[in-house]
């Protein structure tokens, strides 16, 4: 059984109480790489080096090496063998077969607003305040598109399915970058409230039809406008069918 912890166990290991700092160095190397990321600092598939960064942010390898495994399980970074770990790039198949998917379950999740739990219904119209809000403070690029996937997220969170929404949320993990990027090059955050406000407007008026037709555009243009501005064809050089 466990119980306190004998001065003799502490002489024997007195640097135990180090791993929170540990832990919480790892997290703020991976917010200022997350930062960069999505800021443009480090563009798409640009070497993430261990040693220089070590150097640059004085931290430990070993630090970076784990910061740097974290970025590839959130699909922001690659790593490849006798390579190393880089910014991901975006590839237009995985783009195109993400859309059609998040597609789907949304639909799902609009088509059931009518019969949604009022608390679902409520997430949505407060995801939309909260996206809103941080464009009008002018949020950080990652702020804005954590904000913005929420509202994808709450119309699948109308399914009243936890299921769909973690499948929903991991497809999202893989189109933030490249959402992220277009988002940086367009600058328009405040267009995408007004597209997102008509989609929720739609909803709350009880149209279900026309704001399920809203949504299918949105989606849509949205993958062209991915395509585009990362200068990516998708396969056949044109969307796949639906």
């Amino acid at each position: 059984m466990g119980g306190p912890v004998s001065d003799a166990a502490r002489s024997a290991d007195p640097f135990g109480s180090l791993t929170v700092e540990l832990s919480s160095t790892v997290d703020r190397v991976v917010e200022e790489l997350r930062r960069a990321v999505f800021e443009g600092d480090l563009e798409s598939g640009t070497p993430l080096r261990e040693v220089a960064l070590a150097e640059s942010l004085g931290v430990s390898r070993p630090t970076v090496r784990e910061a740097l495994t974290v970025l590839v399980g959130e699909g922001l970074a690659t790593r490849e063998p006798h390579r190393g770990v880089a910014v991901a790039t975006p590839d237009p198949a995985s783009i195109g077969d993400v859309s059609r998917a998040r597609e789907v379950l949304e639909l799902a999740g609009v088509r059931h607003w009518t019969d949604a739990e009022d608390a679902d219904r409520k997430a949505v119209r407060t995801s939309l305040e909260e996206y809103a809000a941080a464009v009008a403070a002018d949020a950080s690029y990652e702020e804005l598109n954590r904000r913005h996937l929420a509202i994808h997220l709450s119309f699948v969170g109308l399914t009243g399915s936890p299921r769909l929404v973690a499948m929903a949320a991991s497809l999202h993990a893989e189109l933030r970058l490249a959402l992220a990027q277009v988002e940086r090059a367009r600058r328009n955050a405040s267009d995408q409230v007004a597209a997102h406000a008509l989609l929720v407007d739609l909803l709350e008026a009880g149209d279900v039809p026309e704001a399920a037709e809203e949504l299918e555009r949105h989606l849509a243009d949205g993958e062209a406008a991915i395509l585009e501005r990362l200068g990516l064809q998708p396969e056949g050089g044109q969307r796949a069918p639906r």
